[in-house]
């Protein structure tokens, strides 16, 4: 029986490689001499630190940029507020997401099964795996899919006739 994956995971290479060039373009650049502005990723983490929060929307704006040179798309990312941390220094907590949540599966699932296409719909753990019997209703779904859940960068994958 055909069926597909529908996923939401970022290319965790590329957001490496993201970060590295934005902490080369932030030693490089004369406006962020002599200041604590950086930029550093643990697992799917990544802290911003800077003087004040002008500097970290900059650093920001930059990682936008390089993320989007390296074809990721920046719905990814988990932007948290801005938190003061010791003297005058402030930091920005950003989280890359993987895996669809839940609450986000449920809703592909309900999507689904309200389209009358002759799909379903299986969570599991976090991807959300469509089988059908015909191949031309999987591809009718995809496009329900991206048409419907823009909110989310979702890929397909896995895809088996």
């Amino acid at each position: 029986m055909p069926s597909f994956d529908t996923v939401c995971d970022a290319k965790m290479v590329d957001v490496k490689h993201a970060v590295e060039n934005t902490t080369k373009e932030i030693t490089t650049r004369f406006d962020f001499k002599g200041t604590p502005a950086s930029i550093e990723l643990k697992d799917k983490e990544m802290t911003l630190i800077g003087d004040a929060e002008f500097q970290i929307t900059q650093i920001e704006d930059i990682l936008r940029n390089k993320l989007t040179k390296r074809d990721v798309d920046v719905r990814f990312l988990d932007i948290g507020d801005i938190q003061k941390i010791g003297g005058d220094k402030v930091k920005r907590v950003i989280k890359v997401r993987s895996g669809i949540e839940s609450e986000m599966a449920k809703k592909i699932q309900r999507l689904l099964k309200d389209s009358k296409l002759k799909v379903q719909g299986a969570i599991q753990e976090e991807k959300v795996r469509v089988t059908g019997a015909k191949r031309d209703d999987l591809q009718a779904a995809m496009a329900l899919i991206k048409k419907e859940m823009s909110d989310l960068p979702l890929s397909f994958d896995n895809f088996r006739d």
